[in-house]
């Protein structure tokens, strides 16, 4: 029946969303979070390809943060991190409701940090960087198309989570 397909939870998403969170934790720990700790605590392969990536898509956000920029990424590493595996295992397992509210919250957070990071992308003078940073629109969309996936799916999280009738469904408890 229709009804029941769409009360359903909507499996195509819930395997996106587990590998968003699967490829988040190793993506967050070897690479996002080098920038909040002391050189020479991660291998030097690891920063070497951090330092490929700043500077082939002209991010000097992460070689250099700027305080906000740090602020999200502490977010990221003591908010998000240990978030990934559960959200992993829900999306992975299927049909969790139990995961809503965490999603909705999450979603919520890193859409906010990445209306930020855009903006900065798409307007700030990198001119005075240290380390070379986005010059042209080209550049600047280049720049853009990296971090705009972590807005898209956690945006489409947030959707499925507030629109989706397998998600919104409330069990009413037993009265004693």
């Amino acid at each position: 029946p229709r009804g029941a397909a769409m009360a359903a939870a909507p499996r195509w998403r819930e395997r996106l969303f587990a590998l968003y969170f699967l490829s988040h934790i190793p993506i967050t720990a070897l690479i996002d979070l080098q920038p909040l700790l002391p050189a020479g605590i991660f291998p030097r392969a690891l920063t070497d390809l951090l330092q490929q990536y700043a500077t082939s898509f002209r991010d000097p956000m992460m070689l250099q943060p700027p305080e906000w920029f740090k602020a999200f990424i502490y977010c990221e590493a003591f908010l998000q991190l240990p978030f990934f595996p559960i959200a992993a295992y829900a999306f992975l397992k299927g049909g969790c409701r139990w995961i809503r509210t965490p999603a909705i919250i999450y979603s919520t957070h890193v859409a906010t940090t990445l209306f930020a990071i855009l903006a900065h992308i798409l307007f700030h003078d990198f001119s005075k960087s240290e380390h070379v940073g986005p010059q042209t629109l080209r550049e600047r969309l280049v720049l853009l198309s990296i971090y705009l996936p972590y807005l898209l799916i956690p945006l489409l999280i947030l959707f499925t989570m507030l629109c989706n009738p397998h998600y919104k469904h409330v069990e009413k408890r037993k009265r004693k």
